[in-house]
């Protein structure tokens, strides 16, 4: 078996086994509207901590079921309420300064832009350099954040596609693949972007999902 057969079949597993973005892991159903978006900038932002991403994940999931699935509620909502919603995804390390975070971060978005992120998109006008910058601007959002943010929108704001950043090729490296982003989605065979760059992050970020993926792929 050649060197690229080796990688395709490495990335094959690994997209069998974990090709899914983090926002449909918690449920969104991304598209190019208000909720979803704002509902992927808090999934970012929990992400974004140091926890396991399942913790993230389900935080995020609390969040939306106890209401404040738009920033108007967020920003309107108590910080217990809000804190009472990180704590049943199991998130507690940091959730006091989350929970003000997240209202804070609620209000810029609801005074600056109307609630709607694309009003944030417009202003950078195609300049995914400018995304980044604005993300940032979010109490909570720093430049980890507005990576996974940048990540997974690629789906619906194709200014951001192809990006496969650092987190992605640390989880390549990993693996024994290229470095080279442009060779990995030529191994990925027309896979959406964000849907390699969620699964390389998750063998960055867990060596059992490495150890899988390898023990898989040298099995076919």
């Amino acid at each position: 078996m050649s060197r690229r057969d080796e990688g395709r079949a490495v990335v094959r597993a690994l997209l069998d086994t974990h090709g899914e973005t983090y926002a449909a892991e918690a449920g969104i159903g991304l598209r190019n509207t208000p909720q979803p978006l704002y509902r992927l900038l808090v999934l970012a932002h929990l992400l974004s901590a140091r926890i396991k991403g399942s913790i993230a994940v389900a935080s995020a999931r609390a969040v939306y079921e106890a209401g404040l699935g738009d920033p108007r509620r967020m920003a309107g909502a108590g910080r217990q309420d809000r804190v009472d919603a990180l704590g049943r995804g199991g998130y507690q390390r940091y959730d006091e300064r989350t929970a003000a975070q997240l209202g804070d971060a609620a209000g810029l978005l609801n005074e600056r832009w109307g609630g709607d992120l694309r009003g944030l998109r417009a202003e950078a006008d195609g300049d995914v350099g400018e995304l980044r910058r604005l993300l940032q601007e979010f109490p909570g959002i720093g430049p980890v954040g507005a990576d996974i943010f940048l990540r997974e929108v690629q789906l619906v704001w194709p200014e951001a596609a192809p990006l496969l950043d650092g987190k992605a090729l640390q989880g390549a490296r990993r693996l024994g693949l290229p470095q080279d982003p442009e060779r990995l989605l030529g191994l990925a065979r027309g896979t959406e972007p964000a849907v390699l760059a969620a699964a390389l992050v998750r063998a960055a970020i867990d060596k059992d999902v490495v150890e899988d993926t390898l023990s898989l792929a040298a099995s076919v």
